[in-house]
């Protein structure tokens, strides 16, 4: 059995799902229970708030990226031994791709996948009334689904309150709290979403206002009492990622971060050693390692410091000539020629593949991939397919003719490109890989 849980949606992003998401834990937590912080879909940073508000590590759960055994057993390892999961939404509710029932990477998925209940956040400013209908809408629209109660976010004045809350109950939905308007409680952000919580200046500080906030607006007794517990699955063996290599060198530091729990917990499952390093800190990748990964992060907001750590260049250079190395998003630009940060200047990078990436030039690419590879390597033979999504505001502006790593297509019916480069066991691309595709599984 799965421990008691809720998810915490709104109808569109920026209602307040975080603030209300991260107090609630942090409340929970000095209340003595054992929390456990999820999120539904791809987005890497909210994570790391979450193990910081509970002090347990959580996940992420996709249902159009994960199968459903997966989603599954993925959910249940990360709730193993909690009392409580609160599991953030993304976006609306209900936003998602085109896909089967299921399926879609909605929120409403994980709600109806693990029979969590709705804890629906609505942000009313510039309404009152109104918001009874937003409420009865979502109450409504997925049969799957069970909304049981409503917080308020950005409410102006006691009346204000009191005409929201009322016409919230007609639709026999309770409001179980009123976040009034508030500055003080903000966490910083940048271009990707929040600064990360371990760059965030006095994060345990700024928890615990968030935790005073919700507690002396919100009836938290009444919001635990809402949760509902999710019967275990018997259901077929799940396939997670596996690992590239037996030791992996993994970059971490504020220039590389964007590894998934999941696949982090996966490796270490089927017997892989992860070794850290930091770039920043002029580390080279640990020389009795396998396999060396970059992922994701924020090289463009120190590409001087990059570009400076000539051990740390010359390091994946040597380890190069003989092991693979992989780069995700931000490790794939930093494993080309050059990056140009958002003040035009360029910075040398390793120079292993031969792109030119930008920050100056910027341009928002967001969503779901499915990627096929186009030659075998560690992380799998031709043809193995993978789905992930990209995130990133960064263009590239000299290709560099380097062969192409996989074959992408949305979540859309895109016609597929090719993507990413490789030379010879070096490989990188802006797909940011979450599980592998079902067998059997199509499309």
């Amino acid at each position: 059995m799965i421990p008691p849980g809720l998810v915490i949606a709104a109808p569109r992003s920026g209602s307040g799902k975080t603030t209300l998401a991260l107090g609630l834990m942090r409340a929970f937590r000095r209340r003595g229970l054992k929390v456990v912080g999820l999120k539904c879909g791809p987005d890497y940073i909210d994570p790391g708030f979450h193990q910081a508000a509970t002090g347990r590590p959580g996940a992420n759960l996709d249902s159009w990226a994960m199968s459903p055994a997966l989603l599954r057993a993925i959910g249940e390892e990360a709730a193993r031994d909690a009392d409580l999961v609160l599991c953030e939404g993304l976006m609306g509710l209900f936003d998602g791709v085109p896909a089967p029932e299921g399926r879609s990477g909605s929120s409403a998925d994980i709600a109806a996948a693990f029979g969590w209940p709705v804890l629906l956040v609505l942000d009313v400013s510039g309404q009152s009334q109104s918001a009874g209908a937003a409420a009865l809408g979502c109450k409504l629209y997925d049969s799957r689904i069970e909304i049981r109660g409503v917080i308020l976010n950005r409410v102006g004045s006691d009346r204000h309150r009191r005409l929201a809350t009322q016409a919230i109950e007609q639709a026999s939905l309770p409001t179980l709290g009123a976040l009034p308007r508030s500055t003080e409680i903000a966490l910083p952000e940048r271009h990707l979403g929040l600064v990360q919580a371990g760059e965030t200046s006095e994060l345990e500080a700024r928890l615990d206002r968030l935790a005073d906030f919700v507690e002396a607006h919100v009836d938290v007794d009444r919001i635990f009492a809402l949760a509902a517990s999710s019967p275990s699955s018997a259901s077929a063996e799940a396939a997670p990622p596996l690992p590239p290599a037996q030791r992996i060198a993994v970059a971490r530091d504020e220039a590389f971060s964007f590894l998934y729990p999941h696949l982090e917990q996966s490796w270490r499952r089927a017997g892989a050693e992860l070794r850290f390093f930091s770039p920043l800190a002029d580390e080279a990748p640990p020389a009795d390692c396998d396999f060396c990964w970059l992922p994701g992060g924020y090289p463009e907001l120190h590409a001087g410091r990059l570009a400076a750590a000539r051990n740390f260049l010359s390091g994946v250079r040597r380890f190069a000539a003989t092991r693979p190395v992989h780069g995700e998003c931000g490790g794939y630009m930093v494993l080309g020629r050059s990056l140009i940060d958002s003040s035009s200047a360029a910075h040398d990078m390793i120079g292993l593949l031969g792109l030119v990436s930008s920050f100056a030039t910027r341009r928002m690419t967001l969503g779901y991939r499915q990627a096929t590879l186009l030659r075998d390597g560690p992380l799998g033979r031709k043809d193995t397919r993978y789905r992930g999504h990209e995130f990133h505001y960064a263009t590239i502006v000299e290709p560099g003719g380097d062969e192409p790593f996989a074959e992408v297509k949305d979540a859309h019916g895109s016609t597929p490109v090719l993507a990413g480069g490789r030379r010879g066991d070096v490989t990188g691309s802006f797909f940011h890989l979450i599980a592998p595709v079902e067998q059997g599984r199509t499309g």
